[in-house]
């Protein structure tokens, strides 16, 4: 390089302006009303064979019953143990499924989630609308096998948890602050492919995924 073009390149440096000068303002992702947000959950879940019902937060066990009425459902696990345990155990009458509660430890439930129950019913610790996923926190009483071998996955989605984007909920739930130590993300049932790129559903968890958004 020639002494020149070496004094043109400083000079221009040197002109600059002093980059701690330059105004820097902090990107905010656009936020989306909640029906936009529901919408656009519910339309990419569908998109991979799940399923989604808007339910009134006072009569979703039985909104339940009628879901389940023709999929030859005998047995649903549930966790007695948490809130919306109670409210299915109060409302579930009639010729309902039976409900086996989880309730003992894993070694004594392994054949019950394996082969003893046709669906199981979660919680969810929220949603993410950009791309259509369900956020579970695992609990002692709630363990993440519920969600993860019976063939029948129903999650129990509260509305205002539905957020834009997965750093909208670290921000809303602090996770700066604590980190969660087991997540599951779900985006729709279990599916895999072979080589021929058929697509199968259940190989692997849950063939079918069944979100009820609690209004």
């Amino acid at each position: 390089m020639s002494n020149s073009a070496r004094a043109s390149i400083l000079a221009r440096l040197r002109a600059a302006p002093d980059s701690d000068a330059v105004a820097r303002t902090e990107w905010v992702p656009p936020s989306i009303s909640v029906t936009d947000r529901i919408q656009r959950f519910t339309t990419l879940i569908e998109a991979v064979h799940g399923e989604v019902h808007q339910v009134e937060a006072a009569h979703w066990p039985e909104r339940l019953l009628s879901i389940l009425a023709n999929r030859g459902v005998k047995c649903v696990l549930y966790a007695p143990a948490t809130a919306y345990g109670e409210t299915l155990l109060a409302a579930w009458t009639g010729d309902a499924p039976r409900l086996v509660p989880y309730d003992f430890p894993i070694e004594a439930m392994k054949e019950t989630l394996v082969n003893g129950v046709d669906a199981a019913i979660t919680g969810t610790n929220g949603a993410i609308a950009e791309t259509g996923t369900l956020v579970l926190r695992p609990t002692p009483d709630e363990p993440r096998l519920m969600s993860l071998l019976p063939p029948i996955h129903i999650a129990l989605l509260q509305e205002s948890a539905i957020h834009d984007t997965l750093a909208g909920l670290m921000e809303q739930e602090q996770w700066a602050k604590s980190m969660p130590t087991n997540l599951l993300l779900i985006s729709g049932p279990s599916k895999t492919a072979d080589i021929e790129q058929t697509l199968a559903y259940g190989v692997h968890g849950p063939k079918e995924l069944i979100v009820l958004i609690l209004k």
